[in-house]
């Protein structure tokens, strides 16, 4: 399948009009088989998201409801294709919360993802919480037999509340999710902040056994960045700090921060830093959809809205920038070559009317869609 796309403003280091041939799965020049009129368009790379977890509403809706996650993954493919995402990490937990965010959960998408046959590249990003300490060979071995490439340290353990004989917050409704009595939940709580110091020794064995996957952490602030820098973690994910953002680039520490915290114009989370603030310092890396698709899209246009960076500045954040973070040179830019990933984007309605993967459609819509004749 080949195809030129013609008429439209293509997006390097600004907009100009020109063509541009898929053939083969990559970005070249000449002619092709098929022909698309992209005239009032802008044909953009590609978006990267690096954490999304929005699929949950396709994969779980309600406990039982899906028994097929590999056929719901079709789902979860047209919602990132409409909002111009072709290369999506799925972002799961592995956490003593259990349900959704529990081990059996995981294997189970990890599994469908390498066996479902998706036009976009979906992959997996594993959420480790901190203490499934017993969990370290069940850990590696899913990485090794699924090809895992990206592992975020996550401790969502309620420290102080346990520290202080206090009820953690929202206890009943946890329990609840996890399938747990109350009691029963507090009490495993209980059991693993009693394991805090073999934590390092967790953390160490797996990037260990697991030394060519990209390593993150999760809402650091300062102290919690150096704590993760000097156990060798590289990346970075919504830290809620300006000064922890500033240690990571000290560090020479990829940043990635929350498409919605950009729209939204701050975090959800009081006190946290702003994304937006982050970027106009030059501090960001890669923006990340986090619980919304569309928050992508939406960032990029905000950040242009409010001067803070020009269009091929904020796209970079969506596109080349976390292509970069995961060490992918194949994509993220409209270079001959390059893996045949693009968005044609309506700029006035600021909507995805057509996405390219690997130099195939997965999504053609309304004006686009009828040129096609």
């Amino acid at each position: 399948m080949s195809w030129q796309i013609t008429g439209g403003q293509i997006l390097h280091d600004t907009l100009s009009e020109g063509a541009l041939t898929l053939a083969s799965g990559v970005i070249g020049t000449g002619t092709a088989r098929h022909q698309l009129d992209a005239r009032g368009f802008w044909i953009l790379p590609g978006i990267v998201d690096l954490h999304g977890d929005a699929f949950e509403r396709h994969l779980a809706p309600r406990r039982g409801m899906v028994s097929d996650l590999g056929a719901n993954l079709g789902f979860v493919e047209g919602e990132l294709a409409a909002c111009g995402i072709t290369t999506a990490w799925l972002a799961q937990f592995w956490s003593w919360e259990g349900g959704m965010r529990g081990p059996e959960f995981a294997t189970r998408l990890a599994h469908a993802l390498k066996a479902t046959d998706l036009r976009l590249d979906m992959r997996m990003q594993l959420r480790l919480e901190t203490h499934m300490i017993d969990d370290l060979k069940a850990v590696v071995d899913l990485a090794k037999e699924t090809g895992l490439d990206y592992l975020l340290f996550n401790d969502h353990l309620p420290h102080k509340a346990l520290e202080s004989g206090k009820k953690p917050p929202r206890l009943n409704g946890s329990a609840l999710k996890a399938g747990r009595s109350p009691e029963a939940h507090h009490a495993m709580m209980h059991a693993l902040k009693a394991r805090d110091a073999e934590v390092e020794g967790f953390v160490r064995a797996v990037m260990q056994a697991l030394p060519d996957l990209r390593f993150g952490s999760h809402d650091d602030d300062a102290g919690l960045r150096a704590l993760w820098a000097a156990r060798g973690v590289g990346i970075a994910e919504f830290p809620v700090s300006r000064e922890a953002a500033v240690a990571a680039r000290a560090q020479g520490h990829a940043v990635i921060m929350g498409a919605p915290n950009v729209l939204r114009g701050g975090s959800h989370n009081r006190g946290s830093v702003s994304a937006g603030d982050l970027v106009a310092e030059g501090l960001v890396d890669a923006l990340a959809s986090d619980y919304h698709y569309p928050a992508m899209i939406g960032a990029v246009f905000a950040l242009v809205d409010r001067g803070i960076c020009d269009l091929a500045q904020a796209w970079r954040l969506v596109s080349e920038g976390p292509a970069q973070v995961m060490g992918l040179t194949d994509r993220g830019t409209l270079e001959a070559g390059k893996r045949g990933d693009l968005v044609i984007l309506c700029p006035e309605r600021r909507r995805v009317m057509g996405c390219f993967a690997a130099g195939r459609p997965v999504f053609l819509s309304g004006e686009l869609a009828e040129r096609l004749g």
